[in-house]
């Protein structure tokens, strides 16, 4: 599994996001590259215990479900839905972005995974590190592959 714990991972995401262009072309969702960037570095925020975080009930009844799918080795669909604590709508900074994107992905990384052992996320509950790495880094893939990069 990928994961941002990985420093290969970590490399290949920091390369990918390093060809962005602020004037990309999405293929799918309503974000664009800045907005997007925005939408990461505000999940970040979960696994860094930046807020209080409570799973959402509907969370608890679809997670068991869904687990294996979300955890496993398949990339996040098009246009999956978006808790709207983290929908970006407003214009911004695309250099200002990817700089506080990098800045937060740093302080994940240098915490490690054990730092984020038992994280809860809004929607998939309580989560062990290395669910953490592979959840981030299928989120920023899937953020990436929706500007072609």
């Amino acid at each position: 599994m990928n994961s941002l714990f990985n420093p290969a991972d970590r490399d290949a995401l920091a390369r990918r996001f390093a060809e962005l262009e602020p004037g990309a072309q999405r293929q799918w969702g309503k974000m664009d590259p800045a907005q997007m960037m925005k939408h990461c570095a505000l999940a970040l925020g979960d696994p860094l215990g930046d807020r209080p975080v409570k799973q959402l009930l509907l969370g608890k009844l679809i997670t068991p479900f869904i687990r294996s799918q979300v955890f496993g080795e398949k990339p996040f669909r098009r246009n999956s839905p978006t808790d709207p604590i983290y929908v970006v709508s407003s214009p911004q900074d695309f250099e200002a972005e990817r700089t506080r994107l990098a800045t937060l992905i740093d302080r994940v990384v240098q915490r490690g995974a054990a730092k984020t052992e038992g994280r809860i996320h809004p929607f998939f509950g309580r989560l062990s590190g290395d669910q953490w790495g592979c959840l981030i880094y299928k989120h920023f893939d899937h953020h990436l592959r929706q500007f072609g990069v």
